[in-house]
């Protein structure tokens, strides 16, 4: 493959071109298995190369420690390697979460089984008159990556550049659940697309629970604003979360994004 800008031959498809400093895929979607991750590069809406990155499990044992972190390392290095805008990724948990803590892109996790549910490319072809064109081009990606490109639309969502402890305010500054609690609203205000967290009075007069604290993003309002319910023995506290969607389709959007990660960071059962 060639520097889309200077023509310049690149080592890798996707690559970075150093001769002219231009980028030429804007998005890498990784999908995780046990002893491997494959990267699908994309320019826009094309496909402009894959490429997988293996390791092997001592005697089909899972990864150790460091074999984990030196497998997520070099996943990490080829996404560097393109300087994308944006990260998805999907599948296997453990080397997923290894290199998006390796990693300091806009990182989005591609929810579990979303590829095969609602608002697929069929969907959209029959919403938006998406036409055969559409039909073929995904019919020649993984559905992970379907799923990807029928959702670069949210690149339209504004991204807010506040720090996540800058955005938590309101007249209520306490959380249930300590450190737990404050993980996950800290874990919320991450995503690029909360600009703010206001939590709630508590309630405890809730059902107990036995599993410790729970956090759930419950669903968008009209405005497409969210709620970040957390839920710990028998107290319950509501928190509102001001995201920079317009509407109950894009905050939907944005509350799978916060599930994702909420279950990535162990406070929701899997």
């Amino acid at each position: 493959m060639n520097c889309r800008r200077c023509g310049t031959p690149l080592e890798k498809p996707g690559d970075y071109c150093l001769t002219c400093n231009t980028a030429n895929a804007d998005a890498v979607v990784a999908e995780f298995e046990t002893d491997r991750a494959h990267l699908t590069l994309l320019d826009e809406d094309d496909v402009v190369g894959e490429t997988t990155v293996t390791t092997r499990p001592e005697e089909g044992e899972r990864l150790s420690e460091v074999q984990l972190r030196n497998f997520a390392g070099r996943v990490a290095d080829e996404i560097r390697r393109k300087r994308p805008d944006t990260v998805y990724a999907a599948g296997e948990r453990e080397p997923l979460r290894e290199t998006r803590a390796q990693l300091h892109h806009e990182f989005y996790r591609v929810p579990d089984g979303g590829a095969s549910g609602s608002g697929g490319a069929g969907e959209r072809d029959a919403a938006t008159g998406g036409g055969p064109a559409d039909a073929d081009r995904e019919a020649d990606v993984t559905p992970v990556v379907a799923w990807v490109l029928d959702r670069r639309g949210d690149r339209s969502l504004a991204v807010v550049e506040t720090p996540p402890r800058e955005k938590i305010g309101g007249s209520h500054s306490t959380l249930i659940g300590d450190r737990k609690g404050r993980k996950a609203v800290q874990t919320v205000a991450e995503h690029p697309h909360v600009k703010k967290i206001v939590p709630g009075p508590i309630d405890a007069g809730g059902t107990g629970s036995r599993t410790g604290l729970r956090a759930k993003a419950t669903r968008a309002g009209a405005n497409g604003n969210v709620r970040l319910l957390l839920r710990d023995g028998s107290s319950v506290q509501e928190n509102r979360i001001v995201t920079t969607a317009m509407d109950r389709e894009t905050g939907e959007r944005v509350r799978e994004d916060l599930n994702e990660a909420l279950r990535d960071a162990e406070l929701q059962d899997a």
